[in-house]
């Protein structure tokens, strides 16, 4: 798919949709929209997980940021050789309440047969995974970068006898950040897949974007990479150092915005509630259509470069269905990329 070109027109475009999330995620603070149905089976299947080994939970301890993270680990299905790992991202709340993978999902299912670690930090909301220049008075010392590239992947090798072979992938806010991660630590991964993310920070869709995240949280976004539109938002831009991603295996995908396949009354994430239809269509499809502006610019860029991406675009909002259904689309990619 073809990306316009920059005129007036279409950063017109780009700003009344930022402005538009801006807004109506202030208005709706959770970003994490649709909350599935059959949690207590997704608990019931996590239980038995944990019982039989299979899922673990552990706290690691950083360093940078002086508190313990609690991270939740799907060991993979034969254990018999050490095997790679897949750290695998939540959005904007970083999995602190109800919108994370394991309760939104059917991760415990998808990985009984996968010869994957997946490793779910489930801590980290708001913080867009990165180093912030500053401590925020609201959401403390975020040292994230540091913590996932230096600190955590030591400690999960050793506890599950990994083979240092590591892939990353996240959803919304983490979307942005898989990609920022992959650029900063080129030689820890293997394979990226960036789900729903605005791969932009230093454009005036990307600064917003990170503005109804952080800001909608309380937080103040001078103190993530310093002034804003300054250096520090350009180095942490994907699209910006895109060519940093050469030689990985990289998956992008975004709905358009438009009401898809998942998006009628009769979903497991509606469930007939009109109300919860009219705020998913509304709210998560302006979402998406700001995501979906970012990531054709990030096809443009990889293009430019001649690096090669799957990109995959189809109908549907910022919910967690599509994730679901992203993740096991970008796996066989991810799975060769982990074991070649």
């Amino acid at each position: 798919m073809s990306v316009a070109g920059g005129g007036s027109h279409r950063r017109v475009v780009q700003v009344v949709v930022a402005l538009v999330v801006v807004f109506v995620s202030l208005a709706f603070p959770s970003t994490s929209l649709a909350d599935t149905g059959g949690e207590s089976e997704r608990e019931e299947r996590l239980a038995r997980a944990m019982a039989e080994g299979r899922a673990l939970d552990l706290t690691v301890h950083s360093s940078s940021m002086n508190r313990d993270v609690p991270i939740r680990v799907l060991v993979a299905a034969d254990t018999s050789v050490p095997r790679p790992t897949l750290y695998l991202l939540n959005g904007s709340g970083g999995g602190e309440g109800d919108a994370h993978w394991f309760a939104q999902t059917d991760i415990v299912d998808f990985a009984a047969d996968k010869n994957v670690n997946i490793v779910v930090p489930m801590s980290g909301g708001y913080s867009y995974y990165t180093d912030w220049a500053k401590v925020d008075p609201v959401l403390g010392r975020n040292k994230w970068t540091t913590f996932l590239t230096r600190e955590l992947p030591p400690v999960i090798d050793a506890k599950l006898n990994a083979n240092g072979v590591n892939g990353i992938a996240g959803i919304s806010m983490a979307g942005t950040s898989v990609l920022a991660l992959a650029e900063t630590a080129p030689d820890l991964y293997r394979g990226v897949a960036s789900y729903s993310g605005c791969a932009e920070t230093n454009t005036e869709l990307g600064r917003l974007a990170v503005g109804a995240v952080v800001g909608g949280s309380g937080g103040d976004i001078a103190n993530i990479w310093g002034p804003i539109g300054g250096p520090g938002w350009r180095a942490h831009d994907p699209v910006v150092n895109a060519y940093k991603l050469r030689g990985k295996a990289i998956y992008v995908s975004s709905g358009t915005g438009l009401p898809g396949r998942h998006d009628h009354l009769s979903d497991e994430a509606i469930d007939g509630d009109v109300v919860e239809y009219a705020r998913i269509l509304g709210l998560g499809g302006v979402i998406e259509a700001a995501t979906y502006y970012c990531t054709l610019n990030l096809q443009s860029r990889l293009q430019g470069l001649r690096i090669p991406a799957t990109f995959d675009y189809e109908p549907g909002t910022h919910s967690w269905p599509y994730w679901e259904d992203q993740l096991a689309k970008s796996w066989p990619m991810l799975e060769r990329a982990l074991n070649r």
